[in-house]
């Protein structure tokens, strides 16, 4: 295996436990997790939608790590993934100020998957 199948493994190994939070059950796990109240069946569908789609991401970075033509591809994902969701984390913090650190904290770790998936990506052109 080479270093960004390694890779895609260990960045899946901690996106998926979060999709899970996210989707498995919003209304008893987010309360205990990060204080959201989820008021209504509405908000509990936008938070399967992005465990779903977070899961997609998943199995698409563990395909291109187990199967050579998809590496570029899966690495792509992950960069457009990390990068997006560090902006959006980036953008709240500047319009709505200062979240929990543990969503600081998700923001770095975010935008530090993308450097280096950016990097891999270099690498391979």
């Amino acid at each position: 295996m080479t270093k960004e199948s390694y890779f895609l493994l260990f960045i899946s190994l901690g996106v998926f436990p979060v999709a899970l939070g996210y989707g498995i059950n919003p209304k008893e796990v987010l309360p205990v997790l990060y204080g959201i109240e989820v008021a209504d069946n509405n908000l509990s569908n936008i938070f399967r939608a992005v465990m779903g789609l977070y899961i997609g991401c998943v199995l698409l970075w563990v395909a291109g790590a187990f199967n050579k033509s998809l590496t570029v591809p899966a690495l792509w994902c992950m960069f457009v993934f990390m990068l997006g969701i560090g902006i959006g984390r980036a953008l709240s913090l500047i319009l709505d100020g200062m979240p929990d650190m543990i969503f600081v904290l998700f923001m770095f770790f975010e935008f530090v998957a993308a450097g280096i998936t950016f990097s891999f990506l270099k690498e391979k052109s």
